[in-house]
């Protein structure tokens, strides 16, 4: 929930208004650090929370909100920021990936099942958060001269906007192929419940009447004869 209301304050640091803004860089290491410290209370707090067992359906719901909102802003607001680095339709890109699997986990969820994280999900968060920072970076240093040692700040940040564009995408399909493959298992199981429990049903035996009955059923003699009558003891 904390997350929430500091992105209005991330956005802020990356706007103009900033009081804090020079040619020294100050705010952009400023709203780096304060994306950075964002960006690692959601794994702390998640880990807390399954360490303690206080797992709710308010966090559950609030959680990944909080996370897409916050790559969501940042990005937004670097394409004012640092336009010469975050393009609007790698934004576009990016958001619209959040959208696709918010909806795929909606719909797996009204069906019973859940789609988990995969690998690639995972490298696209931490590609999308060392994208940001690089990007923040890059409006104040070209390069990092420390020594004979050159970091090269533009071309890191570069290099991250666009990868990150292209994991999202790689990860979005990832995602579609998962939910199809439950979603048409789900069908498959609706169409075809006796497949999952191995039950078969009741066979029957023909008759030359052309009825059925069963096998293990009695058939009761034509002509009943008493043995009492015989002396039949």
């Amino acid at each position: 929930m904390g997350r929430i209301f500091c992105i209005p304050v991330l956005i802020w640091m990356l706007s103009p208004r900033f009081p804090h803004g020079g040619f020294h860089g100050e705010q952009e290491v400023i709203a780096s650090l304060f994306f950075i410290l964002l960006s690692i209370s959601d794994g702390v707090d998640g880990y807390l929370a399954r360490l303690r067992g206080q797992i709710t359906t308010m966090g559950m719901l609030l959680d990944p909100l909080a996370d897409k909102l916050l790559i969501a802003s940042a990005y937004v607001a670097l394409v004012e920021f640092n336009p010469h680095v975050v393009k609007a339709w790698i934004v576009i890109v990016v958001i619209g990936r959040e959208f696709l699997v918010s909806g795929l986990r909606s719909i797996a969820s009204t069906e019973g099942f859940t789609i988990e994280a995969s690998d690639v999900g995972k490298l696209k968060t931490v590609t999308q958060i060392v994208s940001v920072v690089a990007a923040t970076l890059d409006h104040a240093w070209y390069s990092w001269h420390i020594g004979w040692f050159v970091i090269p700040v533009d071309l890191f940040a570069i290099v991250g906007i666009y990868y990150t564009a292209a994991v999202s995408i790689v990860s979005a399909i990832d995602y579609f192929v998962a939910f199809w493959r439950r979603i048409d298992k789900a069908a498959e199981t609706q169409r075809n419940p006796r497949k999952q429990d191995g039950s078969q049903p009741p066979q029957k035996e023909k008759q030359h009447d052309g009825g059925s009955t069963d096998r293990n059923a009695t058939v009761a003699p034509l002509f009943p004869i008493s043995t009492a009558s015989w002396g039949v003891s």
